[in-house]
């Protein structure tokens, strides 16, 4: 009987991978809140509509290169999450992302004030139980390529992959 047991236990041991594969991520592209004037008085950007993407894209590789998680394409998703507010939708980012078989789903904003003060916001949803898992932000000054992409790479390195980010610290 006890070596059934041990032979059992041994079974189990083999038959469970050592590391166990990394969380599948969606990954939607970024939408603007633009409560600005100038947003109010002139409409949509090109150049604004060209960084939301670029910011999910550095989001996307960043996310793949790290191996920490495994990036899915949104391509069967994508026309109904551009058809859609992720963040006021009442959970259609999870069920799109639920659609392509990932464990998490991720969605930002930027919120533009004006040129100069705007806000980059990541937000991370469980797909299983659509309850949140984590919102990372930060503050960018200007409304420039260059600061788009340093604040994306700021949120990536000192929040989503910093290394125990959240965790309770000794005091």
């Amino acid at each position: 009987m006890k070596l059934a047991r041990l032979l059992a236990s041994l079974v189990l041991l083999l038959a469970t991978p050592l590391h166990a594969e990394p969380p599948k991520v969606a990954v939607f592209d970024f939408e603007l809140i633009d409560t600005s004037l100038q947003g109010e008085m002139q409409g949509p950007r090109k150049d604004e509509q060209a960084r939301l993407a670029h910011a999910a894209e550095q989001l996307r590789s960043a996310l793949q290169e790290s191996g920490q998680f495994r990036v899915l394409d949104i391509a069967p998703v994508n026309d109904a999450a551009h058809h859609s507010n992720l963040q006021a939708c009442g959970g259609c980012d999870v069920k799109l992302a639920s659609d392509i078989g990932a464990d998490l789903a991720i969605t930002g904003t930027v919120q533009k004030a004006s040129n100069l003060i705007l806000n980059m916001n990541i937000y991370l949803h469980d797909v299983r139980t659509g309850k949140p898992v984590a919102a990372v932000t930060a503050d960018m000054r200007g409304n420039t390529d260059e600061s788009w992409t340093r604040t994306m790479a700021w949120l990536i390195r000192n929040r989503l992959l910093a290394p125990n980010y959240g965790a309770p610290q000794a005091q």
